[in-house]
């Protein structure tokens, strides 16, 4: 299954619910990937841009984007962004797709 990361911030709504009733959020999230078919790898809670990190594998990247749509449907997120991640040995694969293509194709204005 692919990897997916999703970074998220919590709305004002999202933040007063954790200080009004603090609670390790991790079951409720592995129990949402699950439910779509995925697995749930890690969570982080950092400091920065973003309030969450969060590391699954999921069957596609239909599903990342819907798990997330699901939860910034509630109103407890303000922003999430989910990227593909790829292994070292996969993003080499990729390189030797591109190489492939090198030459193919020309700027505009040239």
């Amino acid at each position: 299954m692919p990897t997916f990361i999703t970074y998220a911030s919590y709305s004002q709504s999202g933040a007063k619910g954790l200080v009004d009733k603090p609670a390790d959020r991790t079951g409720v999230i592995k129990g949402l990937v699950e439910k779509a078919g995925g697995k749930f790898v890690a969570m982080y809670f950092t400091t920065g841009s973003n309030d969450v990190v969060l590391v699954t594998d999921v069957p596609d990247g239909t599903d990342a984007v819907a798990l997330g749509m699901a939860v910034a449907a509630t109103g407890s997120i303000s922003k999430v962004e989910t990227v593909r991640a790829f292994t070292p040995s996969e993003f080499k694969g990729i390189a030797e797709k591109a190489a492939k293509f090198s030459g193919a194709y020309t700027p505009p204005g040239r």
